[in-house]
């Protein structure tokens, strides 16, 4: 079955005090366009995910995420002790030099207050190094978020497909209601002439003459043809559907090829029952090629 380019799918992975978000979404494209935006700790592992993006999702226009939420106790600033330390000695060195009585400061939550505003107290550990644990169980949500957008694919492919058969089905009714027309559109094009030769003109004809021309006449304005090949697209798009993923450019051939047939019908029909029915067919496929867009 066909699958649509239009998808969305994110997974979140819990690692060591960690949740790893990776979020792929995607549009309709002609061919795999694909932007990533991956957390520095994974950076290295790009284009492994790249491989891993490409191989399931094949088309369309890919924005990809790979971010990393820690909790509160793993983002903590760390007190540099050593420093601090130092701080407070210096700080007593100064007072003795100064001659004050602990710089003014009256207890020990006073000299905190005073330390813990000093400069490169707090530090952050931002170097990390990436274990083949933890690139696992992002891999882990990486792939779940492209299983998640592939599942989402499915479903709108299910939906389009269902769309196609009703329009594709509204198309060979609109077809076949042509066929009462066609009878009466000939005896009508021989009356006119009939008329036309007889009141308008008041000459006299050969009545072999005229069948010859009447039938030359109406074989240029048949549209049997037309009607056998359109309906053999009507089928064969049908078919295509059922053949899995990777259908879309295919049904838009195939959709060109149905609006040929659908314009020469139209040119050859003289009767404005007809040109109303091949407006409505017309009607029935733009709405088809503008979806068709959408196929993987």
């Amino acid at each position: 079955m066909i699958q649509s380019m239009t998808g969305y799918g994110k997974c979140i992975v819990e690692y060591n005090g960690k949740k790893i978000h990776a979020e792929v979404k995607s549009l309709n494209s002609k061919a795999l366009d694909l932007s990533t935006r991956i957390a520095p700790l994974y950076r290295e592992k790009e284009m492994e995910v790249r491989q891993m993006i490409q191989q399931s999702l094949e088309r369309g226009k890919v924005d990809f995420n790979l971010w990393v939420e820690k909790d509160e106790a793993t983002q903590a600033a760390t007190i540099n002790k050593e420093l601090l330390g130092e701080y407070y000695r210096q700080l007593k060195d100064a007072s003795s030099f100064l001659g004050l009585d602990a710089s003014g400061v009256q207890d020990a939550r006073d000299w905190m207050s005073v330390l813990l505003r000093m400069p490169d107290v707090y530090s952050r550990s931002e170097v990390e190094e990436l274990t083949e644990e933890e690139w696992a169980e992002a891999r882990k949500a990486v792939e779940g978020a492209i299983a998640n957008l592939v599942d989402f694919r499915k479903q709108e492919g299910e939906a389009l497909a269902k769309k196609f058969t009703e329009k594709i089905e509204n198309i060979r009714t609109y077809l076949a209601s042509i066929e009462p027309y066609e009878k009466e559109r000939t005896e009508k094009i021989r009356q006119r002439i009939l008329d036309a030769l007889e009141q308008k003109l008041g000459v006299e004809y050969d009545n072999n003459r005229l069948e010859q021309e009447m039938i030359y006449y109406i074989e240029k304005l048949d549209i049997s043809e037309e009607k056998q090949r359109l309906t053999n697209h009507l089928n064969y798009f049908l078919e295509t559907m059922k053949n899995g993923k990777g259908q879309g450019k295919k049904l838009g051939f195939i959709a060109q090829e149905m609006g040929r047939e659908i314009n020469t019908t139209g040119s050859k029909s003289n009767q404005a029952e007809m040109q109303n029915i091949v407006v409505k067919m017309k009607d029935e496929l733009e709405q088809i090629k503008e979806q068709v867009l959408n196929v993987m």
